[in-house]
């Protein structure tokens, strides 16, 4: 990455906060919540996107703590309100599709409270589309190619032959980041394979055999799946399961990876996979891994959301902490003024306790969805039923709103 020369300077954003233009690489939730932010800070945000169009779809994300007051920061909860899934009662099923035990979802409703959502991230992306594409320039079909920069600018060249000079590059392309590989170095020295490949698609068509309004979960040695029947267009399906060697299941695809894996299951896990063979396109399948490096800045180029820690769909959280990692960013942005180095330093070290925290419990929670063994699984068993018990429900209530409310104090500092 080479120095270059001259440059303009940071324009005064009207308020006291020196504020500039940033290029944005990624146009998902993580690049479209900073594109929100930095707009709102002033600044003037150009967005590149590797994908030739939008994105639709993907699992559910829960928007709780740091994550809900970000949403309601950047003003999209009106916008999300009516998307809002709802919490839902959890049927834990055997492998043939036969009901073990429920746990209602008056359970979740009371320790997670009113300020909690549950939304499909394609919602969510089109709901922070929605609200920056009259106030950013997004380009489709456009990536990073090379980055230099200098202690006043960075110049981005894109692989449409332009070239763009900038105060800010924000690499929030995700886990195969092109800013990270360019900028910091190949994917392989920052990610740690968890061994374990991941599924999750939308369901055109309500599963027959899960209960409206429920979602039932199957969890067996090494794996887990779960299908939820919200209505039509709301109902979806989720497989996660532990593997020798992820990138041998990623070649052969969803469907045949799914059904190797998943296939001698009944009820609810064996109508989705019928369902995906008729429209694998819209599946998201993938390893399981996280990004853990040392810093998630050099100079003027910044990693946000995935690029840079990548928690993980065993953590949960990952949307949540790139709406608040692009609003801490913005915060930390406007009270440095102009020195974008020290306001990334300072954003690091304030959201970096958190993401570490939320990367030790995904490694924790692998042994929930997908325990190495039945008797992992019967432990597990124990431990659900147990907290439908009275007494015990009250302490499992306390301890995630605690949490919560751990979270949300440290994202206030």
């Amino acid at each position: 990455m080479a120095d270059i020369g001259g440059g303009r300077r940071a324009r005064d954003s009207g308020g006291g906060a020196r504020a500039g233009r940033a290029v944005v690489s990624g146009a998902g939730i993580a690049g479209l919540a900073t594109a929100l932010r930095l707009h709102r800070a002033g600044w003037e945000v150009l967005v590149v996107e590797r994908a030739p169009a939008r994105r639709s779809g993907g699992y559910m994300v829960n928007l709780v703590g740091p994550g809900h007051a970000a949403a309601e920061r950047l003003g999209l909860l009106p916008a999300l309100a009516p998307r809002d899934l709802g919490l839902f009662t959890t049927v834990m099923v055997r492998a043939d599709g036969r009901p073990k035990f429920t746990v209602p979802a008056a359970l979740a409703q009371a320790a997670l409270g009113d300020r909690a959502l549950t939304v499909f991230r394609g919602d969510l992306e089109s709901a922070l589309y929605r609200a920056v594409r009259d106030r950013a320039a997004i380009r489709f079909g456009t990536t990073v190619r090379a980055v230099e920069q200098d202690a006043d600018r960075v110049r981005v060249s894109l692989d449409d032959g332009t070239s763009e000079q900038a105060d800010l590059l924000v690499g929030a392309d995700g886990l195969h980041s092109g800013v990270r590989r360019t900028v910091f170095g190949p994917e392989p020295g920052f990610r740690v394979d968890l061994r374990h490949a991941v599924a999750a698609f939308p369901l055109p068509r309500v599963p027959a055999d899960v209960p409206e309004g429920a979602g039932t979960v199957y969890i067996g040695p090494g794996r887990t799946a779960s299908v939820i029947n919200l209505g039509p267009g709301r109902s979806s399906a989720f497989f996660a399961y532990r593997c020798a060697d992820p990138d041998a299941e990623l070649e052969r695809g969803p469907v045949g990876a799914l059904t190797a894996a998943f296939g001698d299951l009944g009820g609810g896990p064996a109508g989705a996979l019928r369902l995906l063979a008729g429209a694998p396109e819209g599946a998201y399948f993938d390893s399981v891994s996280q990004i853990v490096m040392d810093g998630w800045s050099r100079g003027r180029v910044v990693l946000l959301g995935d690029a840079a820690w990548c928690v993980s769909l065993f953590a949960g959280h990952g949307a949540a902490l790139a709406l608040s990692g692009a609003d801490r960013l913005g915060d930390a942005l406007d009270e440095h003024g102009g020195d974008v180095p020290a306001a990334l330093a300072a954003w690091e070290a304030r959201l970096r306790p958190e993401v570490r925290e939320r990367q030790a419990s995904a490694r924790t929670g692998m042994g929930r969805f997908a325990p190495p063994t039945r008797a992992h699984v019967w432990a597990n068993d124990l431990v659900m039923r147990a907290i439908g018990l009275p007494g015990v429900s009250g302490l499992f209530q306390r301890s995630v709103q605690r949490s919560i409310r751990r979270s949300t104090e440290r994202a206030a500092r």
